[in-house]
């Protein structure tokens, strides 16, 4: 307890000139931290984000009629028509006709989900591979 008051009255003695300078010493390493900190979040959460937004504006620009899609509800269809902010697609085995906002588009598929009579004939008769 005693070396308690021996440690106020020592600092009340040094005063502000050895207040100044711890804090003056540390105010370097204080700022290196903060644009540390700020590029860490920058290469960790900003630009990563950022790239992904990019990538699907560019999907969504570059979508034309025949596309096989699949929609943030998980429904698969091929695009029958395009308009500034909709999309027309066909669903299912009879063309179901839905009309949906080109922002609930989450992928372009590349394959087909089903195989067409010409393309089992061909693997039949030549048999690749």
């Amino acid at each position: 307890m005693f070396d308690l008051f021996n440690a106020v009255a020592y600092a009340e003695a040094v005063g502000d000139a050895g207040a100044t300078a711890t804090v003056g010493s540390s105010l370097p390493g204080t700022i290196i931290m903060m644009v540390a900190m700020i590029a860490i979040f920058y290469f960790m959460l900003i630009r990563p984000q950022r790239k992904k937004d990019k990538a699907v504006k560019d999907m969504l620009s570059a979508l034309k009629t025949g596309d096989r899609i699949c929609t943030i509800g998980g429904i698969y269809g091929t695009i029958t028509a395009l308009k500034e902010d909709t999309v027309t697609i066909a669903v299912g085995t009879q063309k179901v006709p839905m009309v949906l906002a080109r922002w609930a588009i989450r992928s372009v598929e590349d394959a087909l989900l089903y195989w067409t009579a010409a393309s089992v004939l061909f693997l039949l008769f030549f048999r690749i591979g």
